[in-house]
This record gives C-alpha cells, structure tokens and sequence, in this order.
C-alpha cells in the first residue's frame, strides 16, 4: 500500500527501472479499479484503465506524468491509499483475478 499524495512519484521512479514488457498494477483499496502500466519499448510505456472507463493509452516518458494525473483524478478521485503490484512479464489482455476480500 502506497499513499496517493506520493505514489506519482514512486511511480515514476518505478517506471524506469522497469524491464520490457514487465508491468506495474495499481488498484484501488477495495481493488475494484485499476490501472495496469506495462512497458513496451525503451521509451514507451501502455496503460490499461479498467474502472469507471475502460481504455488503453499509449505514452512516451515526458507524457507518462500528465496521463498518470488525469488517470489518479478519474480512477481514484476519493482514495488515500493505493495498491501496487508488479507483475513481472505480463499479458494484458489477460483478466488478473485476486482474491476475494
């Protein structure tokens, strides 16, 4: 569990040590939304919304922390504490189920 005020930095940070086609899992408390942020290329990274919107983004770097806040505002508008997973290789399209609280 990471704060909120604080894991857009993390993340970030994250990112780039972040191998090729590795992915990072952020979830809500109640891990009912969630934002899959995989690494594709030197310098691009995919992200996969599934929450209140269900989309895919595509970003270099410079544009990872513009997308990343205007993903925390529409995916996490009223949470203080996030999960973050790392995956390792990971295939997207694949639905990760957790357990059951």
């Amino acid at each position: 569990m990471i704060d909120k005020a604080t894991a857009l930095e993390d993340i970030l940070r994250r990112l780039d040590k972040l191998p090729d086609r590795h992915c990072l899992d952020l979830r809500t408390y109640k891990r009912n939304r969630s934002l899959l942020l995989r690494r594709i290329g030197p310098d691009s990274f995919e992200v996969w919304e599934d929450g209140y919107v269900l989309e895919r983004h595509a970003a270099d770097r410079k544009g990872m922390r513009k997308l990343l806040k205007t993903l925390f505002k529409r995916e996490f508008p009223r949470s203080t504490k996030l999960r973050l997973y790392q995956l390792g290789e990971c295939d997207p399209t694949q639905r990760r189920e957790l357990k059951k609280l």
